[in-house]
């Protein structure tokens, strides 16, 4: 498979640019800064210099064309204020759907987090963040050119991973290590039949690949 992954250089990205080339995948990373691409060509992955926060639908398209699979795993990051939550969690995500509809690209798989939802109350940090994430859940959910597949992991910590999860569309909150988000992510864009579900993810006791066929059905 050829797959794009957007936010490129982020850290359950080249984890997951590592997993998907030793496996053979073709792989390309969208990155905002060109002295990053180094660390993409050291993951096995191909850089793409563009930035999801002022390129246009037809630019992203263009990189997103040939392509298997697209995977939103970009965000604004932590001490980001609350306008790149907007421009980055939800605007570069709905660019990128757009993208990958107009691209022909079908499977779409976008990594949210636990508790996204459109109508979150508060006005921290958190709470903008949550509902740029929501936000762009429910519009990737509106498009039926995409078959797409949401994540929404837990706490992610750097702790390694023991390929040990669950995976359920409510799971509760707990941790889980971006080690096995990267896991999971690799299976589930292999895993067409996880399409049209939306799913929360934490450390359990199900080796990935048993528990991404049980959510697919199999």
């Amino acid at each position: 498979m050829r797959i794009v992954i957007a936010g490129g250089h982020g850290q359950i990205a080249l984890r997951l640019e590592r997993l998907l080339a030793a496996r053979g995948d073709e792989v390309a990373g969208i990155i905002r800064k060109a002295e990053q691409a180094d660390d993409l060509r050291q993951a096995g992955a191909e850089p793409v210099v563009l930035d999801l926060e002022s390129a246009s639908v037809d630019e992203v398209a263009e990189r997103l064309r040939g392509a298997d699979a697209a995977i939103f795993a970009a965000g604004a990051g932590p001490g980001s204020g609350a306008n790149r939550k907007g421009t980055v969690d939800k605007d570069a995500a709905v660019l990128f759907a757009d993208a990958a509809v107009q691209a022909g690209v079908r499977r779409f798989v976008i990594v949210s987090s636990m508790g996204a939802d459109p109508d979150h109350e508060g006005d921290e940090i958190f709470d903008v963040y949550l509902r740029a994430k929501g936000e762009a859940d429910a519009y990737v959910r509106g498009l039926e050119a995409l078959d797409w597949t949401i994540l929404r992991p837990g706490q992610l910590t750097d702790d390694a991973g023991n390929g040990l999860v669950r995976l359920e569309a409510r799971t509760g909150r707990g941790p889980i290590p971006r080690d096995d988000v990267a896991a999971v992510l690799a299976e589930l864009v292999d895993t067409p039949a996880t399409a049209g579900l939306t799913l929360e993810l934490i450390s359990g006791s199900a080796p990935v690949s048993v528990a991404v066929k049980s959510v697919a059905g199999n």
